[in-house]
């Protein structure tokens, strides 16, 4: 039997190979999309039983040629770009694949462990997971939004475990792919390293400087909880993904930058020494901005899961010591 893990060459989803592969599981087939061959990379530290592309992992679903062979399936491949404006592309690739492998899992009784998106919820400053907290900003957002109502019109009396993680902001190893997507964490590495700063964007929404706040999360403490919800199959529902403690990008420019130069300055310091740069809000990304986002874990704990979620000072640290190897 094995475990199906879409987006497997991705981000999270390699991150959560190497997870299966740490707790002893290497029967794992990979689902991707290679037409960025940059991913490939992504797979080659990892032990897997076998590859398909996306389309041919669909097909052989529907007719049937993996019937009896899957023990469970860990869906994290979606287009996550949240400026995609193709919204043909986006409901196809991120909720009608998703309601296929939902319906099939349902159908053979297979436990379906799905990746959300804090984008649901929004410019909104409630983060419970109750439909009146959700009010999707773009095409991306909607798209795991709408996939979350199908879920819950269907969740109780499902025939096997179906759990879907809202996703805050992911950092951490793997990302380089992304390109313009990937973390705030990841492009202030690379600024610094290039250019000897870190530019962040003016204040916005009532926030001053690079004070507007995400709740920051280390991509292995997110692989952590799936593998978590994998080991107790009576547990089902939609759950926030996140550390439950907003940071601002100013705390996660001051870990890049001294992590780098193993210094200990403050952020107004680091203004000061021109490390970090303030630079004009885009006008695109007005009235389509989460400025402000924080994790309320009281669902998640209340399913019983008790790991911890590492804060920006030690996530980025950490994550900025792995990228200073590469």
């Amino acid at each position: 039997m094995s475990y199906v893990v879409t987006g497997a060459a991705g981000f999270i989803g390699s991150r959560l190979v190497a997870g299966l592969n740490h707790a002893g599981i290497s029967e794992v087939l990979a689902v991707d999309d290679l037409e960025n061959g940059a991913k490939a990379k992504n797979l080659a530290g990892i032990e897997i039983e076998d590859y398909l592309d996306k389309r041919e992992f669909l097909s052989q679903l529907e007719t049937g040629r993996l019937d009896g062979g899957i023990e469970a399936i860990l869906h994290q491949g979606a287009c996550s770009d949240t400026m995609e404006t193709d919204g043909r592309y986006m409901m196809e690739n991120n909720y009608a694949y998703s309601k296929a492998l939902f319906d099939w899992c349902q159908d053979e009784a297979v436990p379906f462990i799905y990746a959300s998106s804090a984008a649901v919820y929004g410019p909104g400053k409630e983060f419970g997971e109750a439909r009146e907290n959700e009010d999707p900003l773009n095409v991306y957002a909607y798209s795991k939004f709408l996939f979350d109502q199908y879920v819950r019109k269907r969740i109780e009396g499902g025939t096997a475990q179906v759990a879907g993680l809202r996703y805050f902001n992911v950092y951490g190893p793997n990302e380089a792919h992304k390109g313009r997507m990937a973390s705030v964490a990841f492009h202030a590495f690379e600024q610094f390293r290039a250019e000897g700063r870190v530019k962040l964007f003016v204040g916005s929404d009532g926030y001053e400087d690079g004070a507007q706040q995400r709740d920051f999360v280390h991509v292995d403490d997110a692989m952590s909880v799936n593998l978590w919800l994998l080991e107790n199959r009576a547990v089902s529902g939609i759950f926030n993904c996140g550390t439950g403690r907003a940071q601002t990008f100013n705390d996660v420019a001051a870990a890049v930058i001294n992590t780098v130069n193993g210094s200990e300055f403050s952020v107004a310091e680091l203004v000061e020494k021109n490390f970090i740069e303030y630079i004009p809000f885009p006008p695109q990304l007005v009235g389509k901005y989460q400025s402000y986002t924080q994790a309320d874990l009281s669902r998640l704990r209340e399913a019983g899961y008790e790991g911890g979620f590492r804060a920006v000072e030690a996530g980025v640290a950490d994550y900025v010591r792995e990228l200073l190897k590469s």
